[in-house]
């Protein structure tokens, strides 16, 4: 809008914005003559050294890298700054890997291996915080940032309850073999899930948009989708929930799934890990052996295969972001989405990082064609769209402020969208 006194524009001031401001504006900051071309050449270096450290990773055996000298911890919970006088990391000596970037040349830290990682230590001694870190490791960190070389494979995904939300048809047979009202658990919906169900309604869906590394944080999780101790299980014998501790080796080892855990205030996932890490004081160290002994012999009897689940169709005229004709795809901050008639809350999305990547999700989800397909093809046609024709393909030319988000955050926006419907259950697949 031109300024304007009610509705008479002020030709003046109009005129002094077109042609002075916009102009000033122009030649001080997209002219590379008139940049500040040393901080633009930085920017472009730092974002190629990530790039080519999240490349480097499935070849090494690994999902996630933190550079040794990395300043994790942040300003504060609603401030993403770096902490002034923060710990640098120190990589464990038996976790060091050296990894080559284009232009910092040789760089080390601690390598975070496939299969199953615990992050244990004591309250309010860095281990959310390293996991914070790999979960915005899918990203590229502007320099300054402190984590600019921290960096995690790019289908992680961040797992947690969400008390409330809403599930559309989701198989958690895996984690829900029954339930007293009898519903299945293969085709299970509600408008308001508990924590249990929502998580695990949250590691399918995950899955099924293809995460190849699931992050989980005892702080988000909920205790009974995780553990149940022996004391619980004698007491109450006919659970129906199986709890995350007995999927988490099967899923690597049929599935190739990794998972990074944070986990201070229970021992049952000791035996279960591959690699164990300990933050003492923010300073960590590789106690995998420790570990072992103290959880003594490796118990996985309870541990089953990890099932194949049903894929979803969903009905392209559910998700509908028109209101009267036109398109509505509106980001309230980061975390709520107003998509035609209807508010999606995205709180719990943690990888959603700006509200141009909300946007960007609302436009993606617009733009996907979901007709004939399951999910994942629809998420595969998206991002083959993107491929090609780069914006233009969610933003239809619309003159938006957008970033062009990942597959995932797209497909939970989308099971988070209340009127959405699933129309088909394929249950031939594999994970």
């Amino acid at each position: 809008p031109l300024p304007g006194r009610g509705r008479r524009i002020d030709g003046g001031a109009a005129a002094a914005a077109l042609t002075v401001v916009l102009p000033r504006a122009v030649l001080g900051a997209l002219r590379w003559e008139t940049a500040d071309t040393a901080a633009a050449q930085e920017f472009v270096e730092t974002v190629e050294d990530a790039g080519a450290l999240r490349d480097a990773l499935a070849g090494r055996g690994l999902v996630g890298f933190v550079a040794d000298g990395a300043v994790l911890p942040r300003l504060s919970g609603v401030d993403d700054r770096p902490l002034a006088g923060g710990v640098p990391f120190v990589s464990p000596p038996e976790l060091r890997v050296t990894l080559d970037v284009p232009h910092r040349g040789t760089v080390t830290g601690m390598g975070v291996p496939e299969g199953v990682t615990l992050i244990v230590g004591g309250g309010y001694h860095g281990k959310s915080t390293l996991l914070r870190a790999l979960e915005s490791g899918v990203y590229d960190h502007v320099p300054g940032d402190g984590r600019e070389l921290v960096v995690a494979r790019a289908d992680t995904v961040s797992v947690r309850a969400e008390d409330e939300r809403s599930v559309q048809r989701v198989d958690v047979s895996a984690f829900v073999t029954g339930l007293p009202s009898g519903n299945p658990t293969d085709d299970f919906s509600t408008e308001s899930a508990s924590g249990s169900t929502s998580q695990a309604a949250a590691t399918v869906e995950a899955l099924e948009a293809g995460a190849g590394v699931l992050l989980i944080d005892e702080d988000t999780a909920a205790t009974n989708a995780m553990i149940r101790d022996d004391r619980m299980r004698a007491l109450i014998p006919a659970e129906p929930l199986v709890p995350f501790v007995e999927r988490v080796r099967p899923l690597h080892r049929g599935h190739g799934v990794s998972t990074v855990l944070v986990m201070g205030g229970s021992g049952e996932y000791l035996d279960r890990a591959d690699t164990v890490v300990l933050l003492q004081d923010y300073t960590a160290s590789e106690v995998t052996g420790r570990a072992r002994e103290i959880a003594g012999r490796a118990d996985e009897a309870g541990d089953t295969a990890f099932p194949a689940f049903a894929r979803r169709e969903f009905d392209p005229r559910s998700v509908d972001a028109s209101v009267r004709g036109r398109r509505r795809v509106t980001a309230r901050g980061r975390g709520r989405l107003t998509f035609g008639a209807d508010d999606i809350d995205l709180s719990a999305i943690a990888q959603l990082a700006d509200p141009g990547q909300t946007t960007g999700v609302g436009c993606a989800l617009a733009a996907l064609d979901l007709r004939g397909v399951t999910l994942a093809q629809a998420l595969d046609r998206l991002e083959e769209a993107v491929r090609r024709e780069g914006p233009d393909a969610i933003t239809r030319g619309a003159p938006v402020d957008v970033a062009v988000p990942r597959r995932h955050e797209v497909a939970a926006a989308l099971n988070r969208l209340r009127p959405a419907r699933v129309t088909h259950l394929h249950r031939n697949g594999q994970i």
